[in-house]
C-alpha cells in the first residue's frame, strides 16, 4: 500500500504532504480544485505520461515520491538490482525539469521511465475516469476476458505457432511467383549473374589497377627521375658512379686493414653500404623496366576500372560486395529454378503449422467460453450490488474471419453484450449502456480482475460519473468491500462513496498575491461532517444538512462494522 505521497510544484500544488492509511481513502473538494491533480502525480510516480505542461507555472522543476510498504517486488528488485529499505519499503521519486526532461529513482537508484512504469503496474491499479469508455472498445473485451481466465500462458502459445504460421505462409508467398513473374525473375538474375561472371572480380583489384594507371600516368617523369638516379649509380661516360667509387672506398679500406686491424669494422660498414648499393640500383633497374609499357596499357586499365565502378555502382560499394551480390544472385536462382521441390516441401509444413495453431486456438477457446461462463455470473452478481439486478451481461463469440479462421488472439472475436431492462435482448454495450451503468460495468469488472490480483493499491478517478441515489450507495458499498482486502483511493463528488470512506481528504483550491494554490488536508470527523454537508447541500451548509452527514456517517460506520 502507498503510505506517503510528496508532490512539489506539480500544476497548482506548490507542496503537499498526503499520508494515506489502509482502506478507502477518499478525496473530496470543489470542482476544478485539483483532484484529479493528485492521481497525475501519482500516475507520474508511478511511470504513468508526465510532461512538462505538469510543472507549476513559474517553476524549474517539479517533483513527486512515493513511499509503499507491506508490498510483495522482491523478484523485481533482486531483477533490477534494487537493494530492499531495511523496513522493507519502497521510495519511488521522479522529477521532471520545465523542459520535459526527466529522472527516475527506486529507493536511491537511478530508474528509467520503463523501470518504473514495470514497477508501477506491480504496486498500483489506477483506474481513470475514461476507462469506463474503454468498454466501447471491443478490440478491449477479449483481453478483459483473457485477464479474468487467466488465459496468458495460453495466448502465448497461441501466438508463438500463429506467427511460426505466418512466418511459412511468407516463405511460400515468396517462391509462388506466376510463370510471367517466374520468367522475368530468372532473365534478370541470369543478366546479372552472366555480368558478374564475365566481370571476374577479384579482391583488391581497383586498389592495385588504381595504383598501376597512376603510375603509367607519371611514367615520363618517373623515367626521367630514374634514369639520371641509375646515372648516379652507375655512372655515365665521363663519370664513375657511386657504386664504383664504393667498390673502389671497401677495397682500399679491406687492404688497408691488413696493416691496421682497427679499420677492419669501417671495411665492414663499406662492404655493407656496397651490398645496400647494389641492390637499391637493381631495384631502380626493375621499376625503370617496369615502365616499359604498350601504347594500349593505360587505356586498358582506364577501361577495367571503369567496368569496375560501374558495377559497383548497381550491385555494391567494393570488390566484396560485388562477389557477395553475385553468390546471392546464384543462391536465388537456385531457389526458383527449385522451387517447385521446395514449394512442395514448405506446403507440407505449413499444414502440420495450420494444424498446430488451430489445435492450440481450439483449446484457448474452449477455456475461453468456461471462463466467459464464470465472468457472465460474476459480473451479474456484482452488478445486482450495485442496483442493476436487472440487468443482464453477456459474453459474445464469433467465428474469426480471416484466412485459416485464425487472427493474432485465436479463432475468438469476443464482444461483451448487455441488456439494460429487463425483456429486452442483449445488445452492444455502446448502443445501450449510460454513462453511469458503463462507470458501474467498469467497477464491477475491476473488482473481478483484481480479486486474485498482487496489485495492493487501487485508485478510482471520479469512478460516479453518471451515478447518483441508491446507485451511487451502492458503488460506496462495493469500493468499502474492495478495500477489505487492498487499498482503495477514490477521488468523487458524491457524499454516498465518501461517507463510507476510513480516511477523507479534502482538496481545496486557495489564492494568494496572485497565484493559485491547492492544499490537501486530511479530515477529522468534524471536517467530515463539514464537507459532506457541502456535497449534500452545496455552499447552503445548515444545520440540518450537517444533520444529515452525521446521521450518514454513523449509518455507514454500522454498514462497515455490521459486515466486517
Amino acid at each position: 500500500m502507498i503510505q506517503l505521497l510528496h508532490i512539489e510544484n506539480i500544476a497548482v500544488i506548490e507542496k503537499s504532504d498526503i499520508t494515506f492509511g489502509p482502506g478507502l481513502n477518499v478525496l473530496t473538494g470543489e470542482t476544478g480544485a485539483g483532484k484529479s491533480i493528485v492521481i497525475d502525480a501519482l500516475t507520474a510516480v508511478t511511470g504513468g505520461r508526465a510532461s512538462r505542461e505538469l510543472v507549476r507555472t513559474g517553476a524549474a522543476g517539479a517533483s513527486v515520491t512515493a513511499v509503499f510498504a507491506e508490498v510483495q517486488v522482491s523478484a523485481w528488485c533482486e531483477e533490477n538490482g534494487i537493494e530492499p529499505d531495511e523496513d522493507g519499503k519502497l521510495f519511488l521519486m521522479r522529477k521532471i525539469t520545465s523542459d520535459g526532461k526527466n529522472s527516475c529513482r527506486v529507493n536511491g537508484c537511478p530508474v528509467s521511465v520503463g523501470q518504473l512504469r514495470e514497477l508501477g503496474g506491480l504496486l498500483i491499479d489506477i483506474h481513470g475516469q475514461n476507462d469506463g469508455r474503454k468498454l466501447l472498445d471491443e478490440s478491449a473485451h477479449r483481453g478483459y476476458l483473457d485477464a479474468f481466465g487467466r488465459l496468458a500462458d495460453d495466448v502465448a502459445r497461441y501466438a508463438e505457432a500463429y506467427k511460426a504460421l505466418r512466418d511459412k505462409q511468407g516463405d511460400i508467398e515468396k517462391l509462388s511467383l506466376d510463370e510471367s513473374e517466374k520468367e522475368r525473375r530468372i532473365d534478370n538474375l541470369k543478366f546479372q549473374l552472366d555480368e558478374l561472371d564475365k566481370a571476374d572480380i577479384r579482391p583488391g583489384e581497383i586498389a592495385e589497377k588504381t595504383a598501376r594507371r597512376d603510375l603509367l600516368k607519371n611514367a615520363s617523369r618517373l623515367t626521367e627521375a630514374l634514369d639520371d638516379a641509375l646515372e648516379a649509380m652507375y655512372g655515365g661516360d665521363s663519370t664513375e658512379g657511386a657504386v664504383t667509387l664504393i667498390g673502389q672506398a671497401e677495397a682500399q679500406a679491406t687492404g688497408a686493414a691488413r696493416y691496421a686491424e682497427s679499420l677492419s669494422a669501417t671495411a665492414e660498414k663499406l662492404k655493407d653500404l656496397l651490398y645496400a648499393a647494389e641492390d637499391a640500383t637493381e631495384e631502380l633497374r626493375d621499376l625503370r623496366a617496369s615502365l616499359d609499357f604498350s601504347p594500349d596499357e593505360l587505356d586498358s586499365l582506364e577501361t577495367r576500372l571503369d567496368q569496375l565502378r560501374r558495377l559497383m555502382k548497381k550491385y555494391g560499394g567494393s570488390e566484396d560486395e560485388l562477389i557477395a551480390y553475385r553468390e546471392k544472385c546464384r543462391g536465388a536462382l537456385d531457389e526458383i529454378e527449385y522451387s517447385s521441390d521446395r514449394l512442395a516441401k514448405l506446403e507440407k509444413e505449413l499444414e502440420a503449422l495450420k494444424a498446430d495453431a488451430q489445435k492450440k486456438a481450439a483449446a484457448l477457446s474452449e477455456k475461453r467460453k468456461k471462463a466467459a461462463k464464470t465472468l457472465e455470473e460474476r459480473i451479474r452478481a456484482e452488478l445486482s450490488d450495485l442496483s442493476m439486478a436487472g440487468v443482464r451481461f453477456k459474453v459474445e463469440f464469433e467465428d474469426v474471419r480471416a484466412e485459416f479462421g485464425l487472427n493474432g488472439a485465436g479463432c475468438d472475436e469476443v464482444r461483451f453484450l448487455m441488456s439494460a431492462n429487463a425483456g429486452e435482448a442483449p445488445g452492444r454495450i455502446s448502443h445501450i449502456a449510460s454513462g453511469g451503468e458503463l462507470s458501474r460495468i467498469m467497477l464491477a469488472l475491476k473488482n473481478v480482475l483484481t480479486e486474485n490480483g498482487d496489485v495492493g493499491t487501487m485508485v478510482f478517478d471520479e469512478v460516479d460519473a453518471g451515478v447518483s441515489g441508491i446507485a451511487a450507495q451502492r458503488v460506496g458499498e462495493k469500493l468499502s468491500a474492495l478495500s477489505e482486502n487492498r487499498q482503495v483511493l477514490c477521488v468523487t463528488h458524491l457524499p454516498q462513496i465518501a461517507v463510507m470512506a476510513d480516511t477523507h481528504f479534502e482538496i481545496e483550491k486557495t489564492t494568494a498575491d496572485g497565484r493559485t494554490f491547492t492544499n490537501v488536508a486530511e479530515l477529522d470527523l468534524e471536517g467530515r461532517k463539514s464537507e459532506l454537508a457541502r456535497l449534500i447541500g452545496g455552499a447552503n451548509v445548515t444545520e440540518t444538512t450537517l444533520l444529515s452527514a452525521a446521521e450518514q456517517l454513523k449509518a455507514a460506520a454500522e454498514y462497515k462494522a455490521k459486515r466486517r
